[in-house]
């Protein structure tokens, strides 16, 4: 298959940043698919507006499902549309995007492979985001090994499409990008580690944070104990499984 990228963004309740960030991943692929994952009025206008000015190919979901669900969904339309590749990016404005084409060469270079970003933090990273990273980094390198994943949780990566919707995620909201960064590793899928310079835009300059620190750091716990579990009863069938071929053999 040829390489045919495009960008990925899921989007809830973003108004204020949803068309800049569109507009600036234009400047580097002009093929945009924006995942309205059930937005109110304001931000389901902002997005059918850029369908309305063929800036993005636009698909709604009737409610909100998670930003695992709308990455899902939008995969899913990646693939009906034929396309290869997809450059997932957040929607609230936080990643570097001119950090687009280092990434899709990179892809371009090794198309199997998944390619996965990790923070250059430009200003302050609140309290409650760097704990969390850190007790998932804890995790992930338990999970994948250690440093095969410099980061699971920042949402700027290339994945190529059919290789990623074949794997069974469970997780639907913030646990997503952590779960399918493991997954990945667990499949053999190659992983690529490129820095993403990150910056926490405030409110007034639109920001909109949907990390809600109780419920989702819950859901990474549970997650991670989920993920541990099968590490764990992977590595006991690998052994048992070594055991019986020596025994054979002897």
């Amino acid at each position: 298959m040829s390489f045919r990228p495009c960008v990925l963004i899921p989007t809830y309740d973003n108004p204020a940043t949803i068309e800049r960030v569109v507009l600036r991943a234009r400047e580097h692929l002009g093929d945009v698919i924006v995942v309205d994952d059930g937005s109110g009025s304001e931000g389901r206008a902002a997005c059918a507006s850029l369908a309305t000015r063929g800036l993005a190919h636009v698909v709604h979901r009737d409610r909100n499902g998670g930003k695992g669900a709308a990455v899902k969904t939008g995969l899913d339309a990646a693939s009906a549309l034929g396309f290869s590749h997809a450059l997932q990016i957040d929607a609230d404005g936080q990643h570097d995007v001119d950090a687009m084409p280092e990434f899709l060469r990179a892809a371009e270079a090794a198309p199997s492979a998944c390619v996965l970003g990790y923070p250059v933090y430009e200003g302050e990273v609140p309290a409650v985001r760097r704990r969390a990273r850190a007790i998932t980094k804890f995790w992930v390198d338990l999970e994948a090994g250690r440093g095969v994943i410099r980061d699971a949780m920042v949402g700027f990566r290339v994945y190529p499409v059919e290789s990623i919707r074949a794997l069974r995620v469970r997780s639907d909201r913030m646990d997503f990008d952590v779960e399918i960064a493991v997954r990945i590793a667990w499949a053999g899928i190659p992983i690529v580690n490129l820095p993403v310079g990150v910056r926490y835009l405030t409110a007034e300059e639109g920001g909109r944070s949907h990390f809600q620190p109780v419920r989702d750091n819950l859901r990474l716990g549970l997650l991670h104990s989920r993920l541990c579990t099968e590490a764990s009863m992977r590595f006991f069938f690998r052994l048992l499984g070594l055991r019986r071929l020596l025994g054979a053999g002897s």
